[in-house]
């Protein structure tokens, strides 16, 4: 077996390891090394659709659990557990947006009237801001 089969089997991080070992002793070293990297397509992740050759064979589930898709843990009552707690964090979510608006109505309209209040009477002093 040799050293490059070796380094698969362990992974990115001994590539990355010796490839900076390299460029700390002699930097030729460590740029053959990162050539050699990107060429091979051993840390080209772009090229292996989000997740590298040393992942299992369940890659595109995993991505697409970050992407947002959930197709469910494997148990039942956890994932009821957590569309209950979505839907509820959702729910209140769209109840804090509707207070902000209604307060960022109430603001607007005071500082409304308070502009109508002072072009009527130009003469009085200006209501402190509060």
């Amino acid at each position: 077996m040799g050293i490059a089969a070796r380094l698969d089997d362990i992974g990115k991080p001994a590539w990355i390891a010796l490839t900076i070992a390299g460029f700390i002793l002699c930097w030729p070293v460590g740029l053959a090394l990162l050539a050699f990297l990107i060429g091979s397509g051993r840390m080209g992740c772009w090229r292996h659709r989000g997740y590298g050759r040393w992942h299992n064979e369940r890659g595109d589930e995993t991505a697409g659990r970050w992407r947002g898709r959930h197709d469910g843990s494997g148990n039942r009552a956890f994932d009821e557990y957590r569309a209950d707690t979505l839907r509820r964090l959702e729910e209140e979510e769209r109840e804090f947006r509707s207070f902000l608006d209604r307060l960022r109505f109430a603001k607007d309209k005071d500082e409304f009237d308070q502009f109508l209040a002072e072009r009527r009477h130009p003469d009085a002093p200006p209501a402190p801001q509060g």
